[in-house]
């Protein structure tokens, strides 16, 4: 496995092994031996989460909290076996999404019906649930107390309504989970990220991921820990980019609103033909082959998500 990869103020990012290299990062926050951790990934990354508080002179007794950005299992789908591993750790989640985490059995039947009950196992493992005393619900401002370091949960919605980003004053930081959109190492130029917005699955909000953006950016915050791909700098930039590129993909799936039957696939067609231009403009240096290849997953789930956003909202909306 993998170490950690270690930043600045105590922040470590774990690679999840999730799907393949670089695509999903657990991040800790240590302070004073104690420590919280950031999104879980799934089941089948516990092995590496143990490993790297191993690997940092730490053990499972000293997590005090496991932050979930939010509940999509990508980001949660481990939480119950992480919680069962660290004896002294609360839950912290947002009060939209405890419920799905003290019984997942609704949570994991919807992603069953979408990929098949097979492909979801072999994806995530079935998610363990929590007890309920060991949930903290955590709305908009709550503070945690970490060894003295406090930490803000601040409500973000857009990608999903039951979406936190955590605020880390003394890292001068914030841990976004897919708010402020995917950052893949592979796309970077000597060094310069690119980032691009995720509108899946079913509660894509352009205004309200505009003012979540925008939120972001009022912190001036030196980095943002994105859980794809953990650490990205030159935040003012990326943001601009990313309010453009939110517009970008309303544009493509409101051009193909009353193209009936074939409308998924020409909005497929309409992203595609974004990244091309946004590769372009950005100087990525794989082939296209290559880039499709890092963003396929993303795109066609980005597409499925503007589709059923069309069918939720009306022209006028």
């Amino acid at each position: 496995m993998p170490e950690p990869l270690c930043y600045d103020h105590g922040i470590y990012a774990v690679d999840a092994g999730y799907i393949r290299p670089q695509l999903n990062a657990i991040h800790f926050i240590v302070e004073h031996g104690r420590v919280t951790v950031v999104d879980t990934a799934n089941n089948a990354a516990l092995p590496r989460a143990l490993d790297a508080l191993r690997i940092l002179g730490l053990s499972p007794t000293c997590v005090d909290y496991v932050f979930l950005t939010h509940v999509h299992l990508d980001h949660a789908g481990g939480a119950g076996a992480m919680m069962q591993a660290f004896p002294e750790a609360r839950l912290v989640v947002h009060p939209r999404g405890a419920r799905h985490m003290a019984d997942p059995t609704h949570l994991f039947a919807a992603v069953q019906a979408v990929y098949g009950a097979d492909e979801a196992h072999r994806l995530y493992g079935e998610p363990l649930p929590v007890p309920t005393d060991r949930i903290l619900v955590a709305g908009d401002g709550y503070r945690l107390d970490l060894a003295g370091r406090t930490l803000i949960c601040l409500e973000t919605p857009g990608h999903a309504r039951h979406h936190l980003c955590l605020h880390d004053p003394r890292g001068d930081c914030l841990f976004t989970g897919d708010i402020f959109g995917l950052s893949f190492r592979e796309l970077d130029v000597d060094g310069r990220p690119s980032v691009i917005p995720t509108t899946t699955p079913t509660q894509f909000e352009p205004a309200a991921m505009h003012a979540s953006v925008d939120r972001i950016l009022a912190c001036r915050p030196k980095a943002l820990y994105l859980t794809h791909f953990s650490q990205i700098t030159d935040i003012q930039r990326l943001g601009g980019d990313l309010h453009r590129l939110i517009d970008a993909h309303v544009a493509v799936a409101e051009r193909e609103r009353d193209t009936g039957l074939e409308r998924g696939a020409r909005i497929l067609d309409g992203l595609w033909a974004l990244m091309a231009a946004e590769a372009a403009r950005q100087g990525w240096r794989l082939d296209a082959a290559q880039w499709r290849e890092v963003l396929r997953m993303d795109v066609e789930l980005n597409a499925q998500g503007l589709d059923y956003w069309l069918d939720q909202h009306s022209p006028s909306a």
